[in-house]
């Protein structure tokens, strides 16, 4: 495949690269250690006199922030090792493909990854910040000096900070892969060969002049059809130790609240007070078994279906219509499906129509399926 004006790229590429980003089990520590050896001589730099490993991104991140604060680890060399590279392989390849050139070769490569990472690195980004910056202020609060709710505040704040400068020295190691798909096999991209020899063999890492600190991959991973974190029985994402993130269809939540699911109730759910968690419950339980349930009432019911609506404390009204698949099963039965629809919808014809992105006068189906 040739993009624009001369970028060769093959369809397997971004399939590659996505299989990079999504590897879990263990770094090949070998391999991840020398790539970092050649990303800090590619950049002319001398070698790490150390390398160190972290079980996560969150242990990585302390570690970093203890090294630093000892004077141990030298300065941050990314600049060096991964920005000034990927600038030049950037600058190239758009110079040499034209501004269509490069927007193409784009979409053929990183932009199939782009979006699923940014909301993966994003999720982990906040899941270790609230963790390590909980943890700091947890620790000098346990030294038993007694402080107000507006030095609380700003002792959050404080190591909020802290760790999101921290988080500005890493290189995102298997999640960078978005554009290391732009330039793999490109003319210029050999500068960033140790960068994605890393990539390759380990996740987020950081390089400062003595040490570099890489840490493992996930253990376990897990994605909706969309590419959201997605699991109803455990964590979403989880790295060797304990941190991990839970998610329902990428919406962060508590790691005891998936615990609830297995045994929810219509009242439990009409009970939760936070409306982002009663949808998930809803969700997860069903639209159409909480109806039944709660013995809900239809509001209206035509040729297309029947139009039920929720009233929910706290949140907007969930409106569905009941259709039933007018084409029968193997067996003879006809299948009922649940069409979640607007708030504002008034009738289950409707409600079908705007399903089909048209008005309620315009739909009129030649056969209803």
């Amino acid at each position: 495949m040739t993009a624009g004006s001369g970028a060769v790229t093959t369809a397997e590429t971004p399939h590659t690269w996505r299989a990079v980003a999504s590897a879990t089990g263990p770094a090949d520590r070998a391999a991840a250690e020398e790539g970092v050896r050649l990303a800090y001589r590619l950049a002319g730099l001398p070698e790490p006199e150390t390398v160190v490993w972290a079980d996560s991104p969150r242990e990585g991140a302390a570690l970093v922030a203890r090294l630093t604060a000892e004077g141990t680890a030298g300065r941050s060399v990314r600049d060096a090792v991964r920005t000034r590279p990927w600038a030049t392989a950037r600058r190239r390849l758009f110079d040499r493909l034209g501004s269509d050139g490069w927007a193409e070769h784009w979409a053929l490569t990183g932009a199939q990854l782009w979006d699923g990472l940014v909301m993966l690195t994003e999720r982990i980004r906040t899941g270790l910040i609230e963790d390590l910056a909980v943890t700091a202020v947890a620790s000098d609060a346990a030294t038993g000096t007694p402080v107000d709710e507006e030095a609380a505040a700003k002792a959050a704040a404080a190591a909020e900070q802290s760790v999101r400068l921290t988080l500005l020295d890493a290189v995102l190691g298997q999640h960078d892969a978005a554009w290391l798909a732009a330039f793999d096999g490109q003319e210029g991209g050999e500068a960033l060969a140790g960068i994605a020899a890393v990539a390759r063999a380990a996740g987020w890492w950081w390089p400062y002049e003595r040490t570099a600190v890489v840490c493992e991959r996930p253990v376990a991973l897990h994605l909706d059809e969309a590419g959201r974190l997605d699991r109803g029985d455990g964590p979403a994402l989880a790295f060797p130790d304990d941190f991990a993130l839970y998610a329902w269809r990428g919406m962060p939540v508590p790691a005891e609240f998936l615990d609830e699911l297995t045994g929810l109730t219509p009242r439990r759910i009409r009970e939760e007070e936070n409306a982002e968690l009663r949808r998930v419950m809803l969700e997860h339980y069903g639209y159409d078994r909480y109806l039944k349930e709660s013995d809900a009432a239809p509001v209206q019911r035509d040729e297309t279906g029947v139009l039920w609506r929720l009233e929910l404390e706290g949140d907007e009204p969930q409106v569905m219509v009941e259709v039933v698949n007018s084409t029968p099963e193997p067996d003879g039965t006809h299948r009922t499906y649940w069409l979640r629809v607007p708030p504002r919808t008034r009738t289950a014809r409707e409600g079908v129509a705007w399903t089909f992105g048209l008005e309620e006068a315009e739909y009129a189906p030649m056969r209803q399926t």
